[in-house]
């Protein structure tokens, strides 16, 4: 058995023995019918699979996801580069990022509803919020981490300036973007429940807004393990994306 196939073995073996805990625990733990097992879930599941809802809400939700999750990098990454390369640009910078980093999205939810209204702009706008600071602050943290010894070799050998930023210190600073990405796209997960349930016409968000309202507890269970597979598959791509494009740059992981 190779590396592979014995990696999706351990993950297959992993989600069984989840379920298989979850179906004891609602026979012999919890028996109501507020913690259903695994079963009618799934029934569930395939249900509003064939009726095309979920594919619906996953869609609407993931698309909200990755256009936030772009957007806040493409602003975050240049941005903590530029804060961990140059001193005035940290001094000026660094307190904004302090301030607004502790201003969690979901207190901004209101502030965004009210700028954009509850179409799109709101949702994305609030995912490359919750994006930007995890990315700057890895960003800042990956330029201050490069040894001063490889910069000085650099220098040494005729490099100025640019050369050594474009060939030294950003290399060095890949391992920290991708692992500050690899965070923040955790952090757009929790932020598109969080405003989907309060301002939105689908998305898994939206599904458990109904759900709770009907009491559809088994589309409460669906919407969540919606999330958690769409969580780890969005893992498992970007970590098979770090290896195929940037795996000289970036640790073991």
């Amino acid at each position: 058995m190779n590396s592979r196939t014995a990696t999706v073995a351990g993950y297959v073996l992993g989600f069984a023995l989840l379920f298989a805990i979850w179906h004891l625990a609602s026979q012999y733990l919890v028996r109501s019918v507020l913690f259903p097992s695994p079963i009618p879930v799934f029934i569930r599941g395939w249900a509003l699979i064939e009726d095309q809802l979920l594919q619906e809400a996953v869609i609407a939700s993931m698309r909200r996801i990755l256009q936030g999750f772009l957007l806040g990098s493409a602003i975050g990454i240049p941005v903590g580069l530029a804060i961990g390369s140059f001193r005035p640009v940290r001094l000026l910078l660094e307190p904004w990022t302090e301030f607004f980093r502790f201003i969690p999205a979901v207190a901004m939810i209101t502030v965004s509803v009210i700028w954009f209204g509850i179409g799109e702009e709101s949702k994305i706008f609030l995912i490359a919020y919750t994006t930007i600071f995890v990315v700057v602050i890895a960003t800042a943290a990956g330029v201050g981490a490069v040894g001063r010894d490889k910069i000085r070799a650099a220098q040494c050998l005729g490099a100025n300036r640019f050369q050594v930023f474009a060939l030294v210190a950003l290399p060095a600073t890949v391992p920290y973007i991708l692992t500050g990405m690899r965070l923040a796209m955790s952090n757009a997960f929790v932020t598109i429940v969080a405003a989907e349930l309060v301002a939105s016409n689908d998305g898994l968000g939206k599904m458990l807004w109904d759900a709770r309202l009907f009491m559809q507890v088994e589309d409460i269970f669906v919407a969540l393990i919606s999330l958690g597979l769409l969580g780890f598959a969005t893992d498992r791509t970007f970590r098979l994306l770090i290896r195929a494009f940037a795996g000289r740059f970036n640790p073991t992981m």
